[in-house]
Order: structure tokens, then sequence, then C-alpha cells
């Protein structure tokens, strides 16, 4: 399996992967995510995005094929992923999430209340309208990259 940013040409199997997994897709052409995706036999196995505010980062869009999850893969991509925001000098990440909480909390993110993330991050698009009020937030602070 090969972790890559991704191009333009991986954006239908993008879409399609985050429409099967039920996450947001609704500003994927408006808004700028910077996407780490998984390949497998020249196949999206998955995904995973950051949408950049300043010092923090909104963590979007975790999708691996249902035929390859348990496998490491979700592991891997946030692996990538915050380890390419401290390169670039975020401070933090948040995430909204219905389900993928104790994947997270494994990780060291902890929940807060929706109105304690960044500012600039509460005025995502993912935050004022694409998740549901229902969802949790979570936030954790990275490691700066020297």
């Amino acid at each position: 399996m090969d972790l890559r940013a991704s191009t333009s040409d991986d954006g239908t199997a993008i879409r399609g992967l985050l429409q099967d997994s039920r996450l947001p897709v609704d500003d994927l052409g408006t808004t700028v995510i910077d996407f780490i995706v998984a390949v497998e036999d020249a196949t999206l196995a998955g995904v995973v995005g950051i949408e950049r505010f300043g010092d923090s980062g909104l963590l979007r869009s975790l999708a691996v094929r249902a035929d390859r999850r348990g496998h490491g893969i979700g592991e891997r991509l946030v692996d990538a992923l915050e380890a390419q925001a401290s390169a670039h000098g975020l401070r933090q990440l948040v995430l909204l999430t219905e389900t993928a909480a104790p994947f997270f909390a494994r990780r060291g993110y902890v929940e807060i209340a929706r109105d304690q993330a960044p500012a600039a991050v509460r005025a995502s698009a993912e935050f004022r309208t694409l998740c549901p009020a229902s969802a949790l937030c979570m936030i954790k602070p990275l490691e700066s990259v020297p």
C-alpha cells in the first residue's frame, strides 16, 4: 500500500468513497482540502483530508473502503496527516465525528464542546452546516517538527 497526496485524478474515487462512508461531500468543489490517499493495486483504499485555518487544522473525511477496514489503513493515514500538519506548523487538529470517537480517543484526541474549537474552524462549512449538532468535537495538540 502506498500513501501519497491526492491528485486531480483521484477526485471521483475520493467522492465515491466518502459517499459510501456517509461523510460530507457537498463542499468538495468549493473548499480547499488537502487529501492523503492510500492506494492498493491502483485502487483507492482510504483517504483523509485536512482544512487549514491558521495554526489549526480541521481533520476531515477519514474513510477506508469497507473491505479494507481493520488492516491499519486508517491509522497510517492519520499518522501521515498528523506528521504533515506538524511539518507545516499546525499546532492542533480538530475534528467532528459521529462514529469514530473511540478510534480518535486512542490516538490522543479529547472531546471538547463545539464552541471551544478555534473560531476560524467553527466558521467552516463542516461546522456550520455539513455535520449535525450531534457530532462530537475532538481536539489534539501537535508536536512541533524541528
